[in-house]
């Protein structure tokens, strides 16, 4: 009898064993599903890392010549072959061996980053200025300057006009395509709103600014209407 009952007691015993460990393995694999469906910082973490990743995809960035100026600026140390460009101290190649205290005539440039977003929208970030070469005489770099921006009257593709009306009045706009592809949306007045609304191309004054390491590179900027 105490036989049977010692038996009776360890197969209890192992039955209590085998079912603690299925409880506890059945708890575990449900802690490894939750873990594995939710990363360290959650879902909308994750959906957030994707979307600026899907921006970064949808962005486009280009660089363009912007805008060129001729200053007067004093020469300052000579540091090998380069010279500092005071006030600011900017260092430039001092290719026409020039001495401290030399009078110069700066031509800088100022580049912009156009960066076209997903929703094909534009956003444009002018770069600081920067020279790019230097002249003993103003006449010199005024040539140069010349040279690189330019104005012309061309045509170009009219998109369409509109009309918006606030508290009874009305603003008119024309929209351009210029020749770098980009739309422009211009404020006009009533009159060429209604010459503009039967055209399909329009006169425009265009500055074209050249880039100076590529002159066939250029920029077109909006600068008026013309007759």
């Amino acid at each position: 009898m105490n036989a049977q009952r010692i038996v009776s007691a360890v197969l209890i015993g192992v039955l209590i064993v085998v079912i603690i460990t299925a409880v506890a393995s059945s708890f575990g694999s449900k802690d490894k599903g939750k873990n594995a469906a939710m990363p360290p910082g959650g879902s909308s973490g994750t959906k957030s890392v994707q979307a600026s990743q899907t921006a970064k995809q949808g962005e486009a960035s280009k660089v363009v010549p912007w805008d060129y100026k001729v200053e007067q600026k004093k020469v300052g140390d000579l540091i090998n072959g380069d010279m500092s460009l005071q006030p600011d101290n900017e260092l430039v190649p001092n290719d026409d061996n020039y001495a401290t205290g030399d009078s110069v005539w700066v031509l800088s440039v100022m580049n912009a980053v156009m960066t076209t977003q997903a929703d094909g929208k534009n956003d444009v970030t002018l770069t600081a200025w920067k020279p790019i070469k230097t002249f003993r005489q103003q006449d010199a770099a005024g040539a140069d300057l010349g040279k690189l921006k330019e104005t012309v009257q061309t045509d170009v593709e009219l998109v369409g006009v509109y009309k918006t009306e606030l508290d009874g009045k009305y603003r008119e706009f024309a929209v351009i395509t210029l020749p770098s592809g980009q739309n422009v949306k211009q404020p006009i007045d009533e009159a060429r709103y209604n010459d503009f609304k039967t055209k399909k191309q329009v006169k425009a004054s265009l500055e074209i600014v050249h880039d100076f390491n590529d002159y066939d590179k250029a920029y077109p900027k909006f600068r008026g209407w013309a007759s």
